[in-house]
């Protein structure tokens, strides 16, 4: 697995305000209330600096990114000695 990056709300501190749909549309729509509906998919290299503004300008600070780390593989067990 590779490191990534996703954009991440949370519901209960979001009020609506839509200002993260204006700043990352390539991300966010909003539904008919006004609260951002957010792509499950890791923010391409390209957008990560609107996303990061995204975050930042966020009034009631309900967005987030989340930075995965790889994994480390799976070493096949060593076979023991008899």
């Amino acid at each position: 697995m590779t490191a990534g990056t996703r954009l991440r709300v949370d519901p209960i501190a979001c009020d609506g305000r839509g200002l993260c749909a204006e700043v990352l549309p390539e991300m966010i729509t909003l539904d008919d209330w006004g609260f951002p509906i957010i792509l499950d998919q890791y923010v391409p290299p390209g957008l990560r600096r609107d996303a990061a503004e995204a975050v930042r300008l966020c009034p009631k600070l309900a967005l987030r990114l989340d930075h995965t780390r790889p994994r480390p593989a799976l070493r096949a067990p060593r076979p023991r000695p008899a």
